[in-house]
């Protein structure tokens, strides 16, 4: 995969991090009773990236969890013969809550539609919504980022590669060749 395009550098993206956070603050009317949830990988630490930005400006600090999403996948079968599953780790009730599921780039929705049936596994919350830091188009399932960091439009012989630092070493997004 060759780099191709810097979309986002740190200070961008930690902007668009704060942006959001300020979004989910402003259409939740503050944060009681909601609760962010990653999904496995680069989600989780934005989600927490994200709780960090709504702790600043609310003074409150949503509880974040993980989702594993890896025996939800609609193509399991063309992944790996032999899945490797990770830990789902989400140490509150999400009864009655609003979940704000978080991502790092929405495609084709499946990565998303596999997320709310592992969060359905886990009881009834009242509102889920979705925050992704890339929304980068070509959905193949009728979903819809709630909030967004960016919105890349992108050839489908194009991939976006976010770096975190605590799995990648760097920050930043770039756009990519496949």
């Amino acid at each position: 995969m060759q780099k191709k395009t810097q979309l986002m550098d740190e200070a961008q993206l930690r902007r668009a991090v704060t942006r959001m956070a300020h979004e989910i603050i402003e259409r939740n009317k503050g944060v009681d009773g909601v609760a962010l949830v990653g999904i496995r990988r680069r989600g989780e630490p934005i989600a927490r990236m994200l709780a960090e930005a709504i702790l600043r400006v609310e003074g409150a600090l949503p509880p974040v969890g993980t989702l594993d999403i890896t025996f939800y996948r609609d193509d399991l079968s063309h992944v790996s013969r032999e899945p490797r599953l990770n830990r789902t780790d989400v140490p509150f009730d999400i009864e009655g809550r609003t979940v704000v599921l978080v991502d790092d780039v929405l495609y084709t929705g499946r990565t998303a539609r596999a997320a709310l049936d592992a969060l359905m596994d886990l009881g009834r919350a009242r509102r889920i919504q979705l925050a992704v830091l890339i929304d980068r188009g070509h959905r193949e399932l009728p979903i819809r980022a709630d909030f967004a960091g960016k919105n890349v439009p992108t050839a489908a012989t194009e991939f976006v590669r976010v770096a975190i630092p605590e799995i990648d070493g760097e920050t930043g997004v770039w756009l990519c060749d496949k």
